[in-house]
Formats: structure tokens, sequence, C-alpha cells
């Protein structure tokens, strides 16, 4: 009896590496499926909230992290799988920081919503694409992130891109717009662009010293820190729109939407839903990754959205905006490449040491 339970050892721990294995490769393709949905699908849908008569820049600020409470579900479900019952994970000074990045993450979504209201969507995603170049930076000055010429050169590719779309606007503006409000939605974008770049490092910072005191981040945390972010983010808002009286607005402008007043108000949990399922994916990316591979993800989404703009809402696509996403897809592919390289030359390394 005694040897066969140790023959059957090693089969054992093979079976349970496994399952671990297929776990995290299960996680890792529904995280880039919610991911995908959320990134794609939640610029759409703001703007079509703006399109149709919405006017409430707070209220769709509040929208982008007002659906929090989704993560309870998931949360819930990763806790009775967990053998750790404790609750919650994640250390007192975690939440601090996880409170402070909710804070940056609410005015993030209020420079972000600003944009979007006087940007067709096409183009506020390539001008939000330049946030690869600010998370390349923050992350070399808070992870030591490490530059190397590929993903200089898709910084500076990305920068020109966004140049070439503030030099032909012309073309762009939306009909019966100003160019004032067109460029203060410009500006307001590329603010939302920089505060992000800098969000994602925080969160793969605070991830990297919560590992260095405690035990190694795990995805039950990811979701709590989320959670944490997801609601101070709305506590932000929340106060911008008792300022700004957004409250007691919607009923009516529920009444004049364009589409019926039910509508609107599909339009707006629908809004709620994208957006957790952008935040989700995005702190997933950088739990699997780094912050890099999150801003790359968004960065390489471009296109689906682009195409999506012009056909749901007949942008226009200018020679100038093609011009500008080619060189936003060729610095991502410009990065990728690099990353795929510096791989190899670490692993040979590894290797022959």
């Amino acid at each position: 009896m005694e040897v066969e339970s140790t023959q059957s050892l090693p089969w054992s721990n093979n079976e349970v590496h496994r399952s671990k294995r297929l776990t995290k490769i299960s996680l890792v393709i529904l995280n880039f499926i919610i991911m995908v949905i959320g990134s794609t699908g939640s610029p759409l849908i703001l703007r079509l909230y703006f399109l149709k008569g919405g006017k409430r820049i707070w209220l769709s600020s509040w929208l982008q992290t007002g659906g929090w409470p989704l993560i309870l579900i998931p949360l819930f479900v990763s806790y009775m799988k967990s053998r750790d019952k404790k609750l919650p994970l994640m250390s007192p000074s975690l939440f601090i920081s996880c409170a402070f990045i909710g804070i940056l993450t609410g005015l993030d979504d209020w420079l972000y919503a600003y944009g979007i209201s006087y940007l067709p969507v096409s183009t506020s995603s390539i001008l939000i694409s330049t946030q690869l170049a600010f998370t390349a930076l923050f992350a070399l000055l808070l992870v030591r992130q490490r530059f190397t010429p590929y993903s200089v050169n898709a910084v500076v590719l990305l920068v020109i891109g966004a140049a070439m779309l503030g030099i032909n606007s012309s073309g762009d503006k939306p009909e019966g717009e100003s160019k004032e409000k067109y460029y203060l939605g410009f500006f307001m974008t590329i603010g939302a662009a920089v505060l992000y770049g800098l969000v994602l490092p925080l969160v793969e910072l605070s991830q990297m010293k919560y590992e260095k005191v405690r035990v190694p981040v795990c995805y039950r945390l990811v979701l709590e820190m989320q959670l944490v972010m997801g609601f101070f983010g709305t506590a932000f808002s929340t106060v911008g729109m008792i300022v700004n009286k957004d409250f007691t607005a919607i009923h009516r402008e529920a009444r004049d939407f364009e589409l019926g007043e039910a509508r609107y108000y599909i339009v707006l949990v629908g809004s709620a839903i994208m957006y957790q399922c952008f935040f989700v994916g995005t702190v997933g990316a950088i739990f699997y990754g780094s912050a890099l591979l999150a801003g790359v993800i968004m960065t390489v989404l471009i296109p689906v959205t682009e195409v999506l703009a012009v056909v749901f809402f007949s942008e226009p696509f200018s020679t100038g905006k093609g011009v500008a996403l080619a060189l936003s897809l060729w610095g991502f592919v410009s990065y990728f490449y690099g990353e795929i390289k510096g791989k190899k030359a670490r692993e040979t390394v590894n290797g022959t040491s």
C-alpha cells in the first residue's frame, strides 16, 4: 500500500499542476474577452449618450465606475473557491493606495467624458492610444520598466499620430460644433490619456509592494482592488454630480432623450456594465502581465473601435485620421516586437548561465 501511494504521488502533483495551469489559461482568456468587450463597447455607448441628447458630464463620468457592485459577483465566486477564507485579503496600506488610485480614476473619467462629448469616437480612441507613451514613461519612473529602442520608437510614433490629428482637425470637427469646444475636447482627452498612463503603473506598483511584504497577488485580490478603486472613483463623481445637480436633471434628460425614456436608462446601465468590463479586464491584464501590457492591448483594439464608430455613427474617416491610426498600429507592432525579442534574449542568457 505504501509503495502504491508513493508511485501515485508524482502523477497527483502533475495533475494538480495541470489543473492550475488550465485554470490560469481560462482566466487569462476570460479576462481578455471582457477587456475586448469593455474597450470597444464603452466609448461607443458613451458617445451614443451624447449624440442623442445627453449633456451631463459628471453623470457620464459616474457611469464609468458606478457599476462597481457588479464585481461582488465574481469576487463571491472566487471567495467560495478559495481555500483562504480571509476577507478581505488586502492590507490597510493597499486599501489606502487603491482609494487614492480610485480618486485619480474618477478625475480621469471626468476628463475622458468631457473629451468624448465633443469628439468623434474614432478621434478620441486614437488620442487615448497615446496613453501607451505615458504608461511607458511612468512605468520607467515607478516600476523601473526598461526602455528599449522599440518602446521609444512606439512612443514617438504615438505622439506624432496625436499631433497629426490636431493639425488636421478641420475636417474632423462634428457639424455645428465650435473650434473652441473641439480643441477643449481634444486636450481634455490628451489629459485623460496622461492621467491613465499614470494610473496603470500605480496599480502595478501597489501589487509589487504588496508582494514584497505579504504573499503573491492572486486574482481574488485583484478583484478586491478594483472594487475599492471603483467605489472611490464613484464617490468622487458623486460629489461632482451633487454640486452640478445632475441627480435632479436625470428625469428631465430621460424625457427629452431622442431614443426615448426607456432606452435612455438602458444606455446608462449598458455604459456602466461596459466600463466595469473594461476596468476589470485592465487590472487583470496588469496582474497577468504588466501595466505596459494593458496599454498595448488597449492600443491594438483601436482599429476595432474605429470600424465600429464608422459603421454605427457614420463618422468621417479622413486621410489624416488613417495615417494617425497607421502610426498608432506601427507603434504597437514596434513595442510588441521589442518585447518578444527581449524575452528571447533573456531566455538565451538564462539558458547559458
